[in-house]
């Protein structure tokens, strides 16, 4: 594994029209992939729209990686039943946080790249990277695949790395 180059913030915020795994209803949870590390939601019993807001972080190495997610139904007494899974490049995301130093943005919102739907990702509809007051975030909502139906929104934003450059600050 590569050098560390940054940090992810993950917010898996919902799911919506999630399959039904159990009699009427699944217990879903979330597993977040980055490399060799991994991440996993709170279940939410009984629901197909469940809520998480929960805020997985994973740090960046070189070279950038995919990340992966698969949703699951809890099962107490068998194997947990796979609800869908769903991939995301965070090559755009990471890209921009590399130039954020050029493109001196940093008050107000401003949008640096558009990703649309394609044979190549998950997405359910277009996506942007933005610098939001000087921070670099995504909104996604990703199509589940191999699965009936069912979506995943995600809200992703860039930590760089803490400087290691010294402090101008003056003490008095």
């Amino acid at each position: 594994m590569g050098d560390i180059v940054g940090h992810l913030k993950v917010t898996v915020v919902q799911g919506k029209r999630l399959v039904i795994r159990d009699f009427k209803s699944s217990d879903p949870y979330v597993v977040v992939k980055l490399g060799n590390q991994t991440g996993k939601t709170k279940v939410i019993n009984s629901c197909l729209n469940p809520v998480w807001n929960e805020e997985l972080t994973f740090s960046v190495t070189e070279p950038i990686g995919v990340l992966k997610l698969e949703v699951f139904d809890k099962d107490r007494f068998k194997a947990d039943d796979k609800m869908g899974r769903a991939y995301l490049s965070i090559q755009p995301i990471a890209s921009i946080a590399r130039l954020r130093p050029i493109l001196q943005v940093s008050a107000g919102t401003t949008t640096l790249r558009k990703m649309v739907p394609d044979s190549d990702n998950c997405l359910v509809r277009e996506s942007c990277v933005n610098c939001v007051d000087g921070e670099i975030v995504q909104d996604v909502w990703l199509r589940l695949c191999d699965v009936e139906s069912g979506e995943i929104e995600l809200k992703i934003k860039w930590v760089d790395l803490p400087s290691t450059a010294p402090s101008d600050a003056t003490s008095s």
